[in-house]
């Protein structure tokens, strides 16, 4: 009796499963489990819990305790629910219901078993293994799947640019010649197109150019001769000689006017200056045809027949960069508003391409064959696009998104290679003239403010532009 007390009873299976206060490693398990499920379920996790392994988000993953999982056991096989949280931090409306939701689905009894394994049939009450099972690609923002009460933002639609013009005028006598320049806009609203008055005899207006401040209207003529005219009062107030042959390009600068000619000379300009030039740029081997500042003011791009794209400094007199790429007439020529440095050229028909070029580190970007005559480009100054107008084979007009150069839209109306182009002050309207004598006016870019702006405010505002 004594010998027999003294010495350990070793309980048996059935007595661990009634006595509640066994061993802290033994689980809490109903009695209706029979051995061989605690037996197989108490050595699998016993393997897990002692393994040093790191086990991918990939595979399942278990708990490290013996603690089950709340979400993935299976408490209503039982008819035991688990207690209600006090407040509403976990009802479907709160944060972490929607994002319960949106990451693990809504959970419903059918997802349930097949996201953790269940089936209708499964004896096992609890469970040990985490009931993300889903890959990470198929989580938003990469997946498709979202809760009912998760919205996407709106994507935003292509902007609508309307494919006519929403003006049409006649331009009698509108010259149908590559190398002019007859179109220009001013800051005061002031469209400059062919002639100012006539100038009389066999001379005639080869190139038209505001000033900044769109009061002066300079004017290259057929002699060579450039004219300096007061808008307002409609009246001649200078002219300066220099060149030998015509006229047909010009650009401002501040008080600087800058003249390029068919003699293969560019003449610079101060109107403040009793003299007609201060300096002459010699670089070129054929007419000028276009010329451009920078926004900065201290590069002068020009392009000639020579199929050479020269740039040069407010100093110099020889150019600091050559670009000798196009292999046909350089006219089109534009700056962008919205990158220091960044130059778009366009070549002639043999050529078809325009080209990007940076050239504060003097570097060729990239080209683009438009398969047709590049006539004119302009930048958009609200947004990063740009315009071009072309002549043979196509007469077509291309607004592009820049650096991509995709197409946003191609306008067509003029039967006739379009050789002038002009950009309105608030950068919304541009104006195009083509050998057929007609100008079209159209909406191709957005207002800096919003770039959904109606196309009908840019008509009904432009609808008091004055035309001269």
């Amino acid at each position: 009796m004594e010998e027999r007390s003294s010495k350990r009873i070793k309980p048996t299976m059935e007595d661990e499963e009634e006595d509640p206060s066994s061993s802290s490693s033994q689980l809490n398990l109903p009695p209706s489990m029979n051995r061989p499920t605690v037996s197989l379920e108490t050595q699998r996790i016993n393997r897990l819990i002692h393994s040093d392994h790191y086990h991918s988000p990939s595979k399942p993953i278990y708990s490290d305790r013996f603690i089950p999982s709340p979400s993935g056991s299976n408490f209503a096989l039982f008819g035991l629910e688990p207690s209600p949280k006090d407040g509403k931090e976990d009802g479907p409306g709160s944060y972490a219901g929607m994002l319960r939701t949106v990451l693990f689905e809504p959970e419903t009894p059918e997802k349930r078993d097949v996201v953790t394994g269940f089936s209708p049939s499964s004896r096992n009450i609890f469970r040990y293994k985490t009931e993300t099972q889903r890959p990470v690609n198929s989580f938003p923002p990469f997946g498709c799947d979202e809760g009912p009460s998760v919205s996407r933002s709106p994507v935003k639609p292509p902007r609508n640019i309307l494919k006519s013009a929403y003006k049409v005028l006649d331009a009698p006598a509108l010259q149908d010649d590559f190398y002019l320049n007859l179109v220009d806009w001013s800051a005061q609203n002031v469209l400059a197109v062919t002639k100012l008055c006539d100038l009389g005899g066999d001379e005639s207006v080869c190139s038209v150019s505001w000033a900044l401040r769109g009061t002066h209207l300079a004017i290259g003529t057929s002699s060579g001769t450039v004219e300096i005219w007061d808008a307002l009062r409609c009246r001649r107030i200078r002219t300066m000689g220099g060149h030998r042959l015509r006229v047909g390009a010009l650009a401002w600068s501040s008080s600087v006017l800058s003249s390029g000619s068919r003699d293969k000379k560019i003449l610079q300009r101060d109107i403040r200056s009793q003299e007609d030039h201060v300096s002459k740029l010699t670089g070129h081997r054929s007419e000028v045809c276009g010329l451009k500042w920078s926004y900065d003011n201290r590069e002068l791009a020009s392009g000639g027949n020579d199929n050479k794209l020269l740039v040069w400094n407010q100093h110099s007199t020889q150019p600091v960069l050559r670009y000798c790429e196009h292999t046909a007439a350089v006219k089109a020529i534009a700056w962008s508003p919205h990158i220091h440095g960044l130059l778009a050229s366009g070549g002639g028909t043999a050529d078809r391409c325009i080209r990007f070029w940076n050239t504060t580190t003097n570097t060729r970007l990239s080209c683009v064959d438009t398969n047709s005559q590049v006539c004119n480009l302009a930048w958009s100054k609200n947004v990063n696009e740009l315009v071009s107008t072309h002549g043979y084979s196509q007469n077509q007009i291309i607004v592009w998104k820049y650096p991509t150069m995709s197409k946003l839209a191609t306008l067509t109306g003029h039967t006739f290679r379009v050789l002038y182009l002009a950009v309105s002050p608030d950068g919304q309207t541009i104006v195009t003239g083509a050998g057929d004598e007609t100008l079209r006016f159209w909406n191709v870019f957005p207002s800096p403010k919003s770039q959904r702006r109606e196309s009908g405010i840019g008509a009904l505002y432009f609808g008091r532009t004055t035309i001269r």
